[in-house]
């Protein structure tokens, strides 16, 4: 079986494309814009989403497709691209790295995108699993100094999952994806926790943001206004106890729990 999987070079499935190195009955195909920055071990096509005449000859041949597309407004265009090339070379099954939460009525730009593309792969014929994770662990990483957790989600509770274990379950997706055809998965970390908690279970000290200050700080470094103005958009709504939810989907697809916050700290080196 021949997966394709984009956003080769991305955090997700990079973790993704080291989980599926272990299964041998699975070819993989890594999707990038620049060959230069291809990952190794892997088939590699050249591609770019955002150009569907740069897709037939990546897609030709695959079974299966890990479709991720990067955060920002013209996401659905990268997905709609690479559904069509799909259904053009004959890809039997799409699982597709959505958004928590994803819907119409979303509180965030990013999550009514992604319920356009999850709704368009799933009218789209071919058949489809549609993931949808929590709040990164690994957005922490950025965010501790000196000791000291600093979180603009307020009080607010959510449930982080480590990228490793989105990667884990993907890879356990894609290894029977018939078994899982139909279906949208949440998964989370094992415990909703607020940022103070997760501080304290780490052994940090904590300091609350401003919301508005991140997001002042995102454009003076320089990105672009729409990444910084939807990452206030879903700091509002963590603090407002949006993503305050623990499912079973995880341990139900890998039969384990999914890795907690101390874990995800001890690994980087933020326990104190």
């Amino acid at each position: 079986m021949t997966i394709l999987v984009t956003g080769a070079n991305g955090t997700v499935s990079s973790a993704l494309i080291a989980a599926l190195a272990a299964d041998a009955s699975v070819d993989v195909r890594a999707l990038v814009r620049d060959p230069a920055k291809a990952p190794t071990g892997v088939d590699v096509a050249v591609g770019d989403l955002e150009q569907p005449h740069t897709l037939a000859e990546a897609f030709t041949g695959v079974d299966t497709v890990w479709l991720l597309t990067a955060m920002g407004p013209t996401a659905p265009h990268a997905s709609s691209n690479a559904v069509w090339a799909a259904r053009q070379a004959g890809v039997k099954h799409i699982v597709r790295l959505s958004a928590i939460g994803a819907a119409p009525d979303a509180p965030t730009r990013n999550g009514r995108l992604h319920a356009l593309s999850d709704t368009e792969l799933q009218a789209s014929g071919i058949d489809w699993t549609v993931i949808r994770p929590a709040f990164f662990q690994q957005n922490l990483l950025g965010s501790v100094n000196g000791g000291t957790l600093y979180g603009a989600t307020g009080e607010g509770r959510l449930s982080p999952i480590d990228v490793r274990d989105i990667a884990a379950f993907g890879a356990r997706v894609l290894g029977k994806p018939s078994g899982h055809a139909g279906r949208v998965y949440t998964i989370t970390g094992p415990e909703s926790l607020s940022m103070r908690d997760a501080a304290t279970r780490m052994g940090l000290d904590y300091q609350a943001v401003p919301g508005a200050d991140v997001v002042a700080g995102m454009r003076a470094a320089g990105l672009p206004v729409w990444t910084a103005e939807v990452t206030g958009e879903y700091l509002t709504a963590y603090a407002a106890n949006w993503g305050d939810l623990v499912t079973p989907d995880f341990a139900q697809v890998t039969g384990r729990p999914a890795g907690d916050i101390v874990r995800f700290g001890r690994d980087h080196g933020l326990v104190g």
